[in-house]
Formats: C-alpha cells, sequence, structure tokens
C-alpha cells in the first residue's frame, strides 16, 4: 500500500487554498434538498459529510463541484467556482457515487480518458491509470470491460480515476458503499494520503465507521448542516 500510495504521487505536495461553502442552497422544483449550508475547509484536511439517505449529501457535493445549480456561494481561494467546466479547471475533481463508468470501456480506459481530455500525454495517462487501478487493487482487471467487473470492483475503478487525476480538492460520494471491510480500509486510507500530500478530501457517506476516519465531520439533516466534530 505504501507503493502505491507512493506512485501515485502522494509524496508530491500540491497548494490548495481554502475552500469556503456559503450559503449553498440547491432546490430540486419546491423541494430543498440543501438549505443555506456553509462551511469551510483547509489544505490537507479529510471532512465527512453525514446524514441519512436523501439528506442532501450528494447534491451538497454536486453544489460544490458546479454540477447543479444552486444559491449561494463556492470558492476556493479568491476564485469563485461557476459551472462544471470551471469547478475542474479550478482541481476540483468528484468521485460519483455509482461509479458512473462506461461499461464498454475497460477500467484502464476508464481511468485514463479523463487525464487525456485534461490534456495529460497518452503515455502519463496509461502510467498513472495503471498506478491507480493498482493502489485500488486492480492492477491485474485493467484490461476487463467495465461491464464484467463486480460493483464493488466498479466502485474501486471510479476511486482509481478520481485518483489519477491528482485534483486540489476530491469530492468522494459515498466511496465505500460497495465494499468489504478491507477495500474500504484501502480507499480511506488513499483519500488520506490525497489530504496528507495538501489536497482539501470532503467525502459523503452513511458509514459511521468511514466518518469516524475523517478529521472533522459535518451532518445534513433535511438539507440543513450542522458540525459534529471540527479538524483538530
Amino acid at each position: 500500500m505504501a507503493e502505491a500510495q507512493h506512485a501515485l504521487g502522494a509524496d508530491e505536495r500540491v497548494e490548495v487554498p481554502p475552500l469556503e461553502v456559503s450559503g449553498v442552497t440547491v432546490r430540486y422544483g419546491s423541494t430543498v434538498a440543501v438549505d443555506a449550508a456553509g462551511f469551510e475547509a483547509y489544505p490537507g484536511e479529510f471532512l465527512a459529510v453525514t446524514g441519512h439517505s436523501g439528506a442532501g449529501k450528494s447534491s451538497l457535493l454536486w453544489a460544490i463541484a458546479g454540477a447543479v445549480q444552486a444559491e449561494g456561494g463556492v470558492r476556493l481561494g479568491e476564485e469563485a467556482v461557476g459551472d462544471r467546466s470551471g469547478a475542474a479547471a479550478l482541481g476540483i475533481e468528484v468521485i460519483p457515487q455509482g461509479s458512473a463508468l462506461a461499461l464498454l470501456l475497460t477500467a484502464r480506459e476508464n481511468v485514463a480518458l479523463p487525464l487525456l481530455a485534461k490534456g495529460v500525454p497518452a503515455d502519463e495517462a496509461r502510467r498513472r491509470a495503471h498506478e491507480a487501478l493498482a493502489a485500488v487493487g486492480l492492477e491485474e482487471s485493467g484490461s476487463h470491460l467495465a461491464e464484467e467487473l463486480s460493483g464493488g470492483q466498479q466502485q474501486r475503478v471510479a476511486v482509481a480515476r478520481g485518483l489519477a487525476l491528482r485534483g486540489r480538492v476530491l469530492l468522494a460520494d459515498e466511496p465505500t458503499s460497495e465494499l468489504d471491510h478491507d477495500n474500504r480500509e484501502r480507499v480511506l486510507r488513499l483519500l488520506r494520503a490525497e489530504a496528507q500530500r495538501g489536497a482539501i478530501v470532503v467525502m459523503a457517506t452513511n458509514d459511521p465507521e468511514a466518518a469516524a476516519e475523517a478529521d472533522g465531520e459535518l451532518r445534513l439533516d433535511d438539507g440543513r448542516c450542522e458540525t459534529v466534530r471540527l479538524p483538530r
């Protein structure tokens, strides 16, 4: 595991300004999914966002990622986060719930294609994809089509894809929900390694044991955000 984290660039520090979420509200018609949520996160922090199913965790993460329309503001340092392409340009990356893989592409292609889209040279993209898959324990599965993989394996491919992008902010939406104990611990260690290289990691989870591994915890209750535990 240590070798995999080293290969992923865990020792390559990234400069990240604070993330400020202020009064973020997400509405779907008359339904308020997130109600004036606000918090700040700082470089090297690993935060958990908890709450029951339907509490608004995913909506909050996607609002931070610029992928859903929201009231309020999200800033990374001096830069306001706009739409999804603008957020990605600022280095805000997402590990989505349910993997969102292209099922007729291989695991390696699913990890490499977002890198190529960002202009990473092909050889570097292939290398980073291989290393990220190895880090999540799927080194031998890179040539398998995503549709041939189990739900837990697909989730680990999605984690590998997020890690390979080496973002400044990593938003992980239920990244351990399909995993057994050992692979859950593996993924949590990798998310911790992202924070250790200076990134801000925000993880939505229903798993109290996973949440306990984070530095701090925010809880959503019917869209309203409260601080449970601050980072030390």
